[in-house]
């Protein structure tokens, strides 16, 4: 009788409870995500927007947040419910000709996310300490795979939120030493504009945001809790607490970008400074802040590199297991395989690339093509009775995921012929 009253509490106090404590308890799968919303290509362009228009192109900051906030919440809809990760949900539900061509784009475009990255803290080494590109880029691979294959998800998870905490106090001090005009940034932040021959990096900067790799990421991260194995009333709560996180992690994220926005507004716009690569941004803060500002904002940018790096590695060993059915598991050939593949092909190809710069523009431009495949195919799979039950996409929502899928396609498309004409 004892016993038994003994194991019938200890289930109970299993379930989580609606306490607002409770929520932190679920922080971490949205954090992984916000990496990718301030990786190195981000810095370059927002570092653009702010030096070229000022206050003026923060609404996009805004806007581009919504837009992920309601992207990443679906595809971590569909871990919570079924248990897969979008990859897995492919592979269970298309055709296999169709998935092989859908997820092998997936995983091109993981590479592609990958060099940007390996790139981003190659250059912050390059900034603090003159090592050469291609030098940089070993040591920050080999640093990226040893934390992907020594560490669990849970663990990985602690590093990124140190990592991301660390590049908010990196640029909470750097805000500390301009001034900024809040007036004109609050307007800035909701009121659309579009100054002269700002179009370019208006689709940047919104281009950027949502990333292939990171709808594939934030299901498996979601779904490696295997929370749809617990009663209903538990995904139900699960479902709540997963949209505050996701809702929470994305503020940080706008929070850094408009950071740097700022940052390059009250220094490169005030001073009529053109600035248009992080090597350059970097030592024109010298003589505008100090000598510490540079060196916090190298810093932060090799965090940002390191930290996009390794969810780019953790999207690809989940894309390339998914094709063959499996979880993430780093125990698991296939997600080793993944991993190797999307980090020493990324590593690979910057080898090939003589101009920094431009290996950044085809990067993004193959992830504007890859792109419109994820999104659709999410929508997909989240709007289908048979994937998702009653959890299926309601008509609203549908239409919702709809425009944004629209938009997002017609600015990437936009973005690639931009490169191309």
């Amino acid at each position: 009788m004892n016993l038994s009253f003994i194991k019938n509490y200890f289930k109970k106090e299993r379930k989580p409870k609606l306490k607002a404590l409770n929520f932190l308890r679920y922080i971490g799968p949205g954090l992984l995500v916000t990496v990718g919303f301030i990786d190195p290509g981000n810095w370059a362009a927002n570092i653009s927007a702010g030096g070229e228009y000022g206050y003026a192109l923060l609404w996009m900051v805004t806007l581009s947040t919504i837009m992920l906030i309601l992207l990443q919440h679906n595809a971590a809809h569909l871990g919570i419910v079924t248990g897969n990760c979008l990859s897995e949900a492919s592979t269970a539900t298309l055709k296999p000709s169709l998935n092989r061509v859908v997820l092998g784009t997936a995983v091109i475009a993981a590479i592609s996310t990958a060099l940007a990255e390996l790139l981003g803290g190659a250059i912050a080494l390059n900034m603090l300490f003159g090592i050469p590109l291609k030098l940089g880029t070993i040591l920050v691979l080999f640093f990226i795979l040893w934390i992907l294959y020594t560490n669990s998800y849970r663990k990985l998870e602690k590093w990124i939120i140190g990592f991301v905490s660390l590049i908010g106090l990196s640029f909470l001090f750097e805000l500390s030493l301009v001034h900024v005009e809040w007036g004109k940034a609050m307007i800035g932040w909701i009121k659309p504009s579009f100054p002269s021959g700002s179009l370019p990096i208006i689709m940047s900067v919104l281009g950027a945001v949502v990333m292939p790799h990171n709808l594939f990421l934030h299901s498996q991260v979601i779904q490696s809790r295997q929370w749809n194995l617990e009663d209903e009333s538990v995904i139900k709560k699960q479902l709540k607490y997963e949209f505050m996180d996701t809702f929470f992690s994305m503020i940080v994220g706008w929070a850094i970008n408009s950071a740097m926005i700022l940052i390059a507004a009250t220094t490169f716009f005030a001073q009529k400074i053109h600035v248009t690569e992080l090597n350059q941004a970097h030592q024109m803060l010298t003589p505008l802040l100090g000598n510490t500002a540079s060196i916090i904002f190298a810093i932060a940018l090799l965090f940002a590199g390191i930290s996009s790096s390794v969810t780019a590695g953790m999207a690809g060993g989940s894309i390339f297991a998914g094709i063959f059915g499996k979880d993430y598991d780093i125990n698991n050939i296939y997600t080793k395989l993944g991993i190797g593949i999307t980090l020493i092909g990324a590593a690979i190809a910057i080898f090939f690339i003589t101009n920094p710069f431009k290996g950044l523009i085809y990067s993004q431009m193959l992830l504007s093509i890859q792109l419109p495949i994820t999104i659709f195919l999410q929508i997909y799979l989240t709007s289908s009775k048979k994937v998702m039950g009653k959890y299926s996409n309601s008509t609203l929502s549908k239409i919702t995921l709809w425009i944004i899928g629209l938009i997002v396609t017609g600015l990437n498309i936009m973005l690639l012929l931009s490169f191309i004409l």
